[in-house]
C-alpha cells in the first residue's frame, strides 16, 4: 500500500548569526506515521521541528504540507500542534480545563467540549482527573495533560519537543509505549526529537539520523542499527567496533591484518572501507580457535551480559558476552560473515569505534568516587 506523503522539506537551509545549523535538508514524513528526529545537542533537530510548526521559516527552501507550500504560513494556521519539553499548562485551571481550552476557544457547546474532554482523558489515563489542578499532579500526568490538550485539536500533526526529557527512566519506558499506543490509537502523524538513540528506536516506524545540521541517514529502527550508512551512524546507534580495511572482492574483506569472508558486494577491488562489528556479533572462542587473539584489559557486568574489552593489536574490542570473561585471560574472537557490515569512508573515518579510552575512564571514575568516599 503506497503512503500518503503529509510533509515535505526541500532543500531547508537556516542560518543563525552567520552560522548554518541547517544545510539543504531534504525530508518527507507520511501521514500515519511516528517518525523521530534523532541526534546530538546543536544537531539541528529542533530548528528543523520549528520550521515544521511555522516557529521558524526556512532561510532557502520549502516546507510543503499535503502538496502545499506553507513555507511562510504562521503556526495558528498550520493543522499541526506542538507539546514542547516544558508543557506549558495553565497552572490556575484544572485538568479539564486545561485539555478543554482550545475548543472553548473555537465556542464549541459544552456539551461537546464535555464529550472530547472525556474521550482524551481516557486516551491518556487520566479519567477521574478532571477537578484536579495541574500544579498537584506529577511530570508524567502533566505531561499526559499537555498530549490531551494537544490532540484534543485533531490535528493531522502532533510535534514533540523531548517531551521525557524531565522523568525519570521508569516513567520515560512507559511513556513511550503509551505514546505508540496513542499515535496507533489516533492514526496522528507523530514527530518526535529526542537525543536518546533508544527512545527512538523503540517507538518509531522510521529513524532520521542527524548531526551538524545534516540528515546522516533515514531508515526504520532495524535498518539503522543492521546497516548504518557511515561511522557516526553506526557509533551513535548502539555500541559498534568500527575498523578501517578494504575489500579484496565481493564477499572478501581484509581488516586487521586478515582476510575475512563477509556478505557484502558493491565495492571496487581494493576499495578502503569502514567495517562495523556489533559487540553482541562477536563470539569469544579458545585462542587457538580464534580469527583473532588478544588480552582482556576489562570486564564489566551489565545484569544481562558482561561487557568485555579486548587489546588485539593495539585495538580496543568490545564484546558483549553472557559467559564470563577473566581479566586478563588470552582469548580467540570469531566472527560470523553475516555479522561484517561494510561501509564506505566518509567524514566520520578513523573517529569512532575503539574503545582504547574506556579502561582509562573506568579508572577516572574509581578514583574520584574514592577522593569523594574519602571527603564524606
Amino acid at each position: 500500500m503506497e503512503k500518503n506523503k503529509l510533509i515535505e522539506l526541500v532543500g531547508v537551509t537556516k542560518i543563525y548569526d552567520g552560522e548554518t545549523v541547517l544545510s539543504d535538508i531534504n525530508l518527507t514524513i507520511y501521514d500515519n506515521e511516528f517518525i523521530t528526529l534523532l541526534g546530538p545537542s546543536g544537531c539541528g533537530k529542533t530548528t528543523t521541528l520549528r520550521i515544521i510548526g511555522g516557529f521558524e521559516t526556512p532561510d532557502k527552501g520549502k516546507v510543503f504540507f499535503d502538496g502545499q507550500d506553507i513555507s511562510q504560513v504562521p503556526p495558528y494556521k498550520r493543522s499541526i500542534n506542538t507539546v514542547f519539553q516544558r508543557y506549558a499548562l495553565f497552572p490556575h485551571l484544572n485538568v479539564y480545563e486545561n485539555i478543554a481550552f482550545g475548543l472553548r476557544l473555537q465556542k464549541l457547546p459544552e456539551q461537546e467540549i464535555s464529550k472530547r474532554v472525556k474521550e482524551m482523558l481516557a486516551l491518556v489515563n487520566l479519567s477521574g482527573f478532571e477537578k484536579r489542578h495541574v500544579t498537584t499532579l506529577s511530570g508524567g500526568q502533566q505531561q499526559r495533560v499537555a498530549i490531551a490538550r494537544a490532540l484534543i485539536m485533531k490535528p493531522r500533526v502532533l510535534l514533540l519537543d523531548e517531551p521525557l526529557g524531565a522523568l525519570d527512566l521508569k516513567l520515560r519506558k512507559d511513556m513511550q509505549i503509551e505514546l505508540k499506543n496513542m499515535q496507533k490509537q489516533t492514526g496522528i502523524t507523530f514527530v518526535y526529537v529526542t537525543h536518546d538513540q533508544e527512545e527512538a528506536l523503540s517507538m518509531s516506524d522510521t529513524v532520521v539520523v542527524m548531526n551538524a545540521g545534516e540528515i546522516q541517514q533515514i531508515g526504520t529502527p532495524i535498518d539503522i542499527y543492521n546497516e548504518p550508512a557511515n561511522a557516526y551512524v553506526a557509533d551513535f546507534i548502539g555500541e559498534s567496533n568500527i575498523l578501517s580495511g578494504y575489500m579484496e572482492e565481493d564477499y572478501k574483506v581484509y581488516m586487521a591484518g586478515k582476510f575475512f569472508d563477509c556478505v557484502d558486494k558493491g565495492f571496487g577491488k581494493g576499495e578502503p572501507v569502514d567495517i562495523v562489528i556489533r559487540p553482541e556479533d562477536v563470539d569469544v572462542v579458545k585462542p587457538e580457535d580464534g580469527q583473532l587473539t588478544g588480552m582482556v584489559t576489562e570486564v564489566t557486568f551489565l545484569g544481562v551480559h558482561y561487557e568485555v574489552i579486548v587489546d588485539i593489536a593495539d585495538f580496543k574490542w568490545m564484546i558483549q558476552t553472557t559467559d564470563y570473561v577473566a581479566p586478563d585471560s588470552f582469548i580467540g574472537i570469531y566472527i560470523e560473515p553475516d555479522a561484517f557490515h561494510v561501509m564506505k569512508k566518509s567524514q566520520y573515518s578513523d573517529m569512532f569505534g575503539d574503545y582504547s579510552s574506556y579502561s582509562e575512564e573506568h579508572e577516572l571514575l574509581s578514583q574520584n568516587i574514592g577522593e569523594e568516599e574519602a571527603d564524606d
